[in-house]
């Protein structure tokens, strides 16, 4: 079977709801993949920024297959010996009392809500049902119905109403907004994205965070950050939160907190918070079965011991300054931290970011347009700086044949 073969096939079987671009990949190592025909390229989209730790880490595969040989699922009926070893792992790593695990970042952000309004009801006093979550235009938590419920993207949302209450909308990075919605007593918190990534890598004004942060701590309310794309030091810190010094009250994780090995996901928070939530009222069969708290803990060692925070805060700089420097009319603003970039695309001649992306394939690195406009640039967190420069070169290639 040849790429074609692939994609037919996947085509009549498979449902539509995504567009990917015609490559089909059956290897992948560190910051390279190939295809079916033998060829390799430069991974820049890394999984949505889940495979920071570049493809099939020996040391998260290692943690993968020895479990898998051992024990890998018993649901929550009963313990196992290995996710209290995980909850303690990963609360001391991220500084809290309790993680309840998950796994996919959807159903962290769908109990982080839960999380929320539960916590407004028995601790902030809220009235029943009547709790507010803020939240941004432009936002990305996810695909369920209660997510795109929040969503101000049609491509989210049309066509799949009737949709869930108990949401507020204020522009992102507005901090006058977010004080006027804050006036209403019954917003129990604020679910926000340090850096908006599926809306185009949109970085905040310095100190936003830092800033809604305090004004929750002065009405009383949740500051609740979704970092499963911007965490585990995609922005260049541990969390894209620490930029500012800001501690969310409730933590979303998923991606890379298992390299992108196994669907893990977790929701961090203190008691106060966390335990509003009693038997039988949230779960997952799967959330927290061995292998993933197995192969989360070898995720997140990996990310210190080759500090891969240094190494994505320092090649970050490093690539935007290459990708600034590029002679190109297609070109109109570089912006992102660490090594989560993303390139605003000017059409020319008809040519749009779908199409660079389409030669940039061509060229031997891989990325995806998000709203046809941006190309986002996320590698895995190992790529080193000769291989950062190597892949300026391709996309400056790549741009130079649109002129």
């Amino acid at each position: 079977m040849n790429t074609q073969d692939y994609i037919s096939r996947e085509d009549k079987y498979g449902a539509h709801n995504y567009h990917p671009l015609p490559v089909v990949l059956e290897r992948g190592e560190g910051v390279f993949v190939w295809d079916v025909e033998g060829n390799k390229y430069y991974d820049f989209l890394s999984a949505y920024s889940a495979v920071n730790q570049g493809h099939c880490h020996p040391k998260i595969i290692n943690a993968l297959t020895e479990q898998a040989k051992k024990l890998t699922l018993t649901s929550r009926a009963f313990y196992n010996n290995v996710l209290g070893e995980y909850e303690e792992f990963a609360t001391k790593y991220f500084g809290y009392d309790k993680l309840l695990p998950m796994n996919s970042g959807a159903e962290a952000d769908e109990t982080a809500i839960k999380l929320c309004r539960k916590w407004a009801y028995e601790k902030k006093g809220i009235k029943n049902n009547e709790a507010k979550i803020v939240v941004c235009e432009n936002n990305f938590h996810g695909r369920t119905i209660t997510i795109i419920s929040m969503s101000t993207d049609p491509d989210s949302y049309k066509g799949f109403g009737p949709y869930t209450p108990g949401f507020v909308t204020v522009p992102y990075n507005d901090l006058a907004s977010l004080e006027k919605a804050f006036s209403d007593e019954n917003v129990a918190g604020f679910l926000v994205e340090p850096i908006q990534g599926e809306a185009g890598v949109y970085v905040p004004d310095d100190n936003y965070l830092k800033k809604a942060y305090e004004m929750c701590k002065e009405k009383n309310i949740l500051f609740i950050a979704d970092e499963v794309q911007t965490g585990i030091a995609r922005t260049g810190k541990m969390l894209a939160c620490d930029h500012e010094n800001v501690r969310p009250d409730i933590l979303i994780l998923g991606k890379a907190i298992s390299g992108g090995v196994f669907p893990v996901s977790a929701v961090l928070a203190d008691d106060e918070i966390m335990l509003c939530i009693k038997p039988g009222e949230h779960g997952s069969t799967f959330g927290g079965n061995p292998i993933a708290a197995k192969v989360a803990m070898a995720a997140l060692e990996v990310i210190k011991e080759e500090k891969l925070e240094e190494n994505s805060e320092k090649l970050g700089k490093i690539f935007r300054d290459g990708l600034r420097k590029i002679d190109s009319k297609m070109i109109s603003l570089v912006r992102g931290k660490g090594l989560l970039n993303a390139v605003v695309i000017k059409p020319q001649n008809g040519k749009e970011a779908w199409d660079v992306c389409v030669a940039l394939k061509e060229n031997g690195l891989l990325a995806k347009p998000t709203h046809n406009h941006i190309i986002r640039f996320a590698p895995p967190l190992v790529i080193t700086e000769e291989q950062i420069k190597d892949s300026i070169k391709i996309i400056e290639k790549t741009l130079k044949q649109f002129s």
